[in-house]
């Protein structure tokens, strides 16, 4: 009877055939074969180029591989919810197919979770590999986040981290369809340890994430775990108004005693065309929320699977 505890990599994978044959690779020599079983989730997310082509055609020797085919694009966090799903390791550790997660911290991870660890957050220490504008976005972000919800996410930690299998199955069971995995994974808690790295340089191909999707993704963050910008409108409502008030009276005891005074257009027209902005905005926040309250009513999946297939080392 095999008592080896089993361990699960999950990558999804969108447009990524530069990189596939180049992190199996590395993967496979990294991980420790002896002590533990080994499966990789490769998640293809609707990819249009070769990438499902290579994740079949791979045969490795020394872990279990399991692609996963989603019938179309769904989005990172859709995706990395499907790896979860068909993980079965007693610790799941998701990275990015791109090895700027680099596998050489999975033994230290691996270490932390032998000592009774849950979690273990992989923090970059070192932000060079990014450009100036996503430093400071990123940065900003973290500040933002933390500071209107009331689930902390720790600074400068994406998806890589290591979680048992525990932890995966609250996150996974989770019923909600508009998944901010981060947010998620900080929700859950458990005991909680992290580790510091630095982040190397992509070798192959361009990141899929633009700076509109980052954008969407900060949107979607923010009004998955805080209520705070709509409350944010309820004091900007009182404070436009108090503002009214004191110029309605200031226009009143002006008339009363310097007589009648037409205001001038312009002003009048500038100040309506401010409280319509202010309207405006107010409306988009409410529509935010009420956008995700609607696409959540319907209960639809966040991600629909074509097929599952393994390859390779089967466990003993």
């Amino acid at each position: 009877m095999n008592t080896r505890r089993r361990i699960s990599l999950v990558i999804p994978f969108y447009n990524e055939e530069e990189n596939v044959d180049n992190t199996l690779a590395v993967i496979g020599k990294v991980i420790d074969s002896t002590r533990y079983d080994w499966e990789l989730v490769a998640i293809n997310d609707g990819s249009r180029d070769q990438t499902l082509a290579k994740l079949h055609a791979a045969n490795p020797e020394n872990f279990e591989l399991v692609v996963v085919d989603l019938s179309r694009n769904f989005g990172k966090e859709a995706a990395l919810s499907a790896g979860l799903s068909q993980a079965s390791g007693d610790a799941v550790i998701p990275l990015d197919a791109d090895l700027q997660d680099p596998p050489e911290m999975i033994a230290a991870m691996l270490e932390k979770w032998e000592q009774g660890f849950e979690v273990v957050l992989a923090r970059r220490s070192d932000r060079s590999s990014d450009g100036f504008l996503k430093r400071q976005s990123a940065e900003g972000f973290y500040r933002v986040m933390n500071r209107l919800s009331e689930v902390k996410i720790p600074d400068n930690v994406g998806d890589f981290r290591l979680m048992d299998r525990r932890v995966v199955e609250v996150v996974a069971n989770l019923p909600e369809s508009r998944r901010f995995m981060k947010g998620l994974f900080a929700w859950a808690g458990f005991r909680t340890t992290s580790i510091d790295y630095i982040r190397p340089e992509r070798e192959f191909g361009e990141t899929k994430f633009s700076g509109w999707k980052l954008w969407n993704l900060a949107v979607e963050g923010i009004t998955s775990f805080s209520i705070a910008p709509l409350k944010i409108w309820t004091y900007v409502g009182f404070l436009v108004a108090l503002g009214a008030f004191l110029y309605g009276s200031v226009v009143i005891a002006r008339t009363l005693f310097f007589g009648i005074d037409v205001p001038g257009y312009a002003s009048l027209l500038t100040v309506m065309l401010f409280m319509s902005g202010l309207q405006l905005i107010g409306l988009g926040v409410i529509g935010e929320y009420v956008g995700r309250v609607y696409l959540e009513s319907k209960r639809r999946p966040p991600f629909v699977i074509r097929s599952v297939e393994q390859r390779g080392r089967k466990s003993a």
